[in-house]
């Protein structure tokens, strides 16, 4: 439902919404391929790190992290749960060289009505037929990353981190920090805008120097274009997982996002959760139309 209002907005109303949900989605790593993890180190102690060694994990693990923003050697296909209060979906995806391709399975739990598929299958031949439908998408995942890597560059300086202390996780033993705006940042863009609105916490392995958790509260109202293309409002959160998913590859597994805001003149509330899981590898310089042929030669959107 929500994709199809926004095929619905005037060019100029859509390029706002997108830059908006890419600024609250400002810290996730969803949008980062093929994350190649950090050599593994010495298992960390459960002694406190000092603050030098507190500064200089947090300094390693956000580099790696832009450093696998960066990484686009080794895609992936996996399966994504995307539930919103009125609806939830599954689709298959397989990233190739020319973006990621998608085949919806699933619909509130239930497999697609035999005239659902066709629909879907239909469009995904119409998309093979076309090039410059894939093209265009392409465009938009790499504007979304580029978003996304003035971020992460800026995420260092943006906020000042506080060590608290080791805990345990199901996933093993992690560091975990807080971290609220710096006064002295001054935001060169739109995207980093909202960090100095942002605190919150983060988790870092300190073994593989990579982020395990985050989790961002805005607590003030955030202005964008002089509040001429949007605002969003104070209470908003959101909260990302990574993992491990196989051969020293970290990626996000859970995304979480509750915000609202105001898109020119309508208010809208983002209230999503996304799970990824299966997770394997597919061939580097995959095609798009050899994806599309690999997600319709199997029923259940799994490649064979």
């Amino acid at each position: 439902m929500g994709a199809t209002r926004e095929r619905g907005l005037m060019p100029a109303k859509r390029l706002a919404l997108h830059r908006l949900r890419a600024l609250v989605c400002l810290l996730s790593v969803s949008v980062l391929r093929a994350a190649q993890g950090a050599p593994a180190q010495e298992t960390a102690t459960r002694g406190l790190l000092s603050a030098d060694q507190a500064q200089t994990l947090v300094s390693r693990a956000l580099a790696n992290e832009l450093r696998a923003a960066r990484d686009t050697s080794h895609p992936m296909r996996y399966r994504l749960e995307k539930s919103s209060p009125r609806l939830t979906t599954t689709k298959a995806i397989i990233e190739t060289r020319d973006g990621a391709v998608a085949r919806l399975v699933s619909i509130n739990g239930n497999p697609l009505s035999p005239a659902d598929d066709r629909k879907e299958q239909s469009r995904l031949d119409a998309l093979m037929a076309n090039p410059d439908l894939q093209r265009h998408r392409k465009q938009g995942e790499d504007s979304d990353t580029g978003r996304a890597l003035k971020v992460l560059r800026a995420l260092p300086r943006a906020f000042l981190y506080q060590y608290t202390g080791a805990a345990d996780t199901p996933a093993g033993v992690v560091e975990k920090f807080t971290f609220k705006p710096d006064p002295a940042f001054n935001p060169p863009d739109l995207e980093t805008e909202v960090l100095t609105a942002m605190t919150g916490e983060i988790w870092i392995d300190q073994a593989h120097e990579r982020v395990t958790h985050l989790e961002g509260h805005l607590d003030a109202n955030v202005d964008f274009g002089w509040g001429v293309l949007g605002e969003l409002y104070r209470g908003g959160w959101v909260a990302i997982d990574q993992a491990d998913v196989g051969g020293g590859q970290w990626r996000t597994v859970r995304f979480q996002m509750r915000m609202s805001g105001r898109v020119f003149f309508r208010t809208r509330i983002f209230d999503t959760t996304e799970e990824e899981t299966g997770f394997e590898p597919v061939q580097a310089g995959l095609g798009y139309a050899q994806a599309i042929q690999m997600l319709l030669s199997d029923a259940n959107g799994t490649v064979q």
